[in-house]
């Protein structure tokens, strides 16, 4: 088989913030009207604030299904304001969506490893407070995009990189996951993939480990959460063979998968604001069906009726 190089757009992606391909860039902090904010974290001085959207009539006393989304920005920037829409439509839908920050390092001189170990805390303080937040702890899905779901895709395949000083006995490992554009494959796969050698030692020095260990495609076993996967198949920053490839290693493997290809689309492409909204909806109506048919959401979808309140 042909082996598949690479292009040096994946390597800017890693090292620097996109954010032409995110159209207008989101605040930060950010801005969230109506949400309710939570520190999860503390650590060097840092006080790490996740955003919950609440459904209407929504009771302490419910148990929600839950979704936490982790912004994109090439783990170096980003905001959690990306994600504000997506949260308030499922909240509309009845789940309780948060939006949540973590490390990176133009803010905090930090490396990739700790967005996952960040995301793997969000993730332990969402179930360890679920009675306080109304929601099912057995029903919490991880989101996100880019590097964003780069960190969710590695909280449903990695077991490193775990905060030691936090409970381990409360799972960091979501319940199912949400991607968009994700970062899912950062080094060789034998002969279907190579990354050329003088790419391997940058992202080495950037990850500061062998790429490998951050590389969820590395990490797939029978544990993987049920997956949906959006990505544009002109994308030039994270490549859409990357998500086909793990995709098909998934399916060979019996795991529970969905792969959602947008013709044409690129890196980005699914952010509110773009392309009239029009991946949007696509995106969020098929985020919809995917979760009812967990039986996560009941009724039907209301993505137009969502759009058309704009």
């Amino acid at each position: 088989m042909k082996s598949f190089f690479f292009p040096s757009f994946l390597i800017i992606f890693l090292f620097s913030f996109f954010s032409s391909s995110l159209g207008a860039r989101p605040p930060y902090p950010p801005d969230l009207p109506g949400a309710e904010s939570q520190v999860f974290k503390k650590i060097d001085g840092i006080m790490l604030k996740l955003w919950a959207f609440y459904p209407p009539g929504h009771e302490k006393k419910d148990r929600r299904s839950a979704v936490v989304f982790f912004f994109g920005g090439g783990w170096r920037g980003g905001s959690p304001a990306q994600f504000e829409k997506q949260c308030q439509y499922l909240a509309s839908r009845g789940m309780v969506a948060l939006t949540a920050d973590y490390r990176v390092s133009s803010r905090h001189g930090t490396n990739p490893a700790a967005c996952v170990e960040d995301g793997k805390s969000a993730i332990r303080w969402i179930r360890a407070n679920a009675a306080k937040l109304g929601i099912d702890p057995g029903r919490i899905a991880a989101g996100g995009g880019s590097a964003g779901g780069h960190v969710a895709a590695s909280l449903g395949t990695i077991d490193a990189f775990e905060p030691t000083e936090e409970n381990l006995k409360i799972s960091s490992r979501p319940n199912a996951l949400l991607l968009f554009n994700p970062a899912l494959v950062l080094a060789d796969v034998g002969t279907k993939l190579k990354i050329p050698e003088e790419r391997k030692s940058s992202l080495r020095e950037r990850i500061g480990a062998d790429p490998k260990v951050l590389s969820p495609f590395h990490h797939l076993d029978d544990r993987l959460p049920p997956t949906i996967i959006f990505h544009g198949t002109k994308d030039t920053t994270v490549p859409f063979r990357t998500a086909d490839l793990f995709y098909r290693e998934a399916k060979k493997l019996g795991l529970p998968c969905r792969l959602v290809p947008s013709e044409g689309m690129p890196h980005g492409f699914f952010n509110w604001g773009r392309f009239e909204n029009k991946p949007f909806r696509k995106t969020m109506l098929a985020t919809d069906r995917f979760l009812m048919d967990l039986g996560w959401l009941g009724g039907k979808p209301t993505t137009d009726e969502f759009l058309d309140s704009f």
